[in-house]
């Protein structure tokens, strides 16, 4: 059974100053049919019931974010991604596998993506099945081209854990301490599962670019990044039932410019220091995000 909850109103909050999202992802259903995947198909109820509070050893006398509670269901989320660095585009290589085709089923051939200017031939197609390279950098997923502001624009659908490996990877270096990755992989998945809630545009939920956070397809994923991402799988920063848009920049100065009026903000720098002096992922979120609580996306009744 789902269930759907209030949207609440975007805006800051006192204690936490970020702002926070609920509801369930109906925004998914704006988007074309042929482009989406069955699971982002149906509406979730996102969020498990918050952890009880523990007192971690080593955290008693530190701001810390509640721990998590073993165990959870499968989530398989998908989020789009409009490529706006990608603009405008100048070169489309595809793999062997990929196959696209037009909105109304038609086979496209890939060296004919950009072609068809006319107000009859702007339909959107779709490629999947393989790997493309767009202006140099490499995609996985479902690709979609649409026509916007007279030109064509690239819209990547992904699988959300896959695009935030890539952000963790894009957003801090791969050679920064685990814990301070996991915080940034905590962080990037939060603010991506409020723009699934509130959309950047009908036809996706975020762009790549510091706008929004950084996403480069699969040339920013590493090692690390990618442990980053399955050791903090699905989980994300709640504040009374909502899902946190946290927000973050390079440092606290930048972040204080930037943020200040919402409130609160990580600084990627300070928790890579924070990790080199031995705080965990958790301890590092809530020294920048107080009052929030770690959760678990899953799906209703499970």
């Amino acid at each position: 059974m789902v269930q759907g909850w209030s949207i609440l109103r975007w805006g800051a909050i006192a204690m936490l100053g970020a702002s926070v999202v609920g509801g369930a992802l109906m925004a998914l259903d704006r988007h074309h049919a042929m482009a989406r995947t069955r699971e982002t198909m149906h509406l979730l109820d996102l969020l498990g019931p918050p952890p009880a509070s523990t007192d971690a050893a080593g955290t008693s006398a530190q701001a810390s974010v509640d721990p998590i509670a073993n165990g959870h269901s499968d989530v398989a989320l998908s989020i789009r991604v409009g490529l706006v660095s990608r603009t405008p585009i100048l070169a489309i290589q595809a793999s062997p596998t990929t196959t696209c085709r037009l909105e109304n089923g038609s086979p496209i051939a890939v060296s004919q993506l950009l072609h068809g200017r006319e107000e009859s031939t702007r339909s959107s197609r779709f490629c999947r099945g393989g790997a493309m390279r767009i202006n140099g950098l490499s995609y996985e997923g479902t690709m979609e081209f649409v026509w916007r502001n007279n030109d064509w624009f690239a819209v990547n659908e992904i699988k959300l854990e896959h695009y935030v490996a890539s952000v963790v990877g894009a957003e801090m270096p791969s050679s920064w301490h685990g814990e301070a990755l996991k915080a940034q992989a905590v962080a990037a998945r939060s603010y991506a599962v409020t723009h699934l809630a509130r959309p950047a545009r009908s036809n996706y939920h975020l762009g790549d670019t510091t706008r929004w956070q950084v996403y480069s397809g699969t040339s920013s994923l590493s090692e690390s990044s990618l442990r980053a991402t399955r050791e903090t799988q699905h989980m994300v920063l709640s504040f009374q039932g909502g899902i946190v848009e946290s927000l973050y920049a390079a440092n606290q100065a930048i972040s204080e410019e930037a943020h200040r009026h919402l409130g609160a903000s990580m600084s990627q720098e300070g928790a890579q220091h924070l990790a080199t002096q031995g705080m965990g992922f958790d301890v590092i979120l809530g020294r920048y995000y107080q009052g929030a609580t770690l959760a678990h996306l899953r799906r209703d009744g499970q």
